[in-house]
């Protein structure tokens, strides 16, 4: 098995709590499927670089996991034909990382900053 990082974009429309039930329902298809999954992030709704499907933002969400070629299988199927995603795009990695996503040290630096 290898590692993989999947990210999807989910449509702004939907609350944060269907996108956290969503993140939930892919973990359990990857569980079930034999795979592992590493972390999960839930990155807010932000804005897309470009419009989407007559969409300006987007709520993103982040999975790290070891899975087999069934498993990516199976997710690919279950975002393609979900009405709520816009987006999704998995990469294979080299290794898992248990420190947190780019997006979110970011997000962490500003508001340590505008604490200051």
């Amino acid at each position: 098995m290898a590692y993989y990082e999947h990210v999807f974009v989910a449509r702004p429309d939907v609350s944060p709590a269907q996108v956290e039930s969503l993140l939930e329902e892919l973990k359990g298809l990857i569980e079930e499927k034999g795979g592992k999954v590493g972390k999960t992030e839930y990155w807010g709704l932000r804005t897309l670089a470009y419009r989407m499907h007559k969409n300006r933002k987007g709520h993103y969400g982040l999975i790290d996991m070891e899975a087999g070629a069934d498993v990516l299988e199976a997710i690919d199927s279950r975002q393609r034909y979900s009405d709520d995603v816009i987006r999704y795009m998995t990469v294979r990695l080299d290794a898992l990382s248990e420190e947190p996503s780019a997006v979110l040290r970011k997000s962490e630096e500003r508001k340590r900053r505008d604490r200051q």
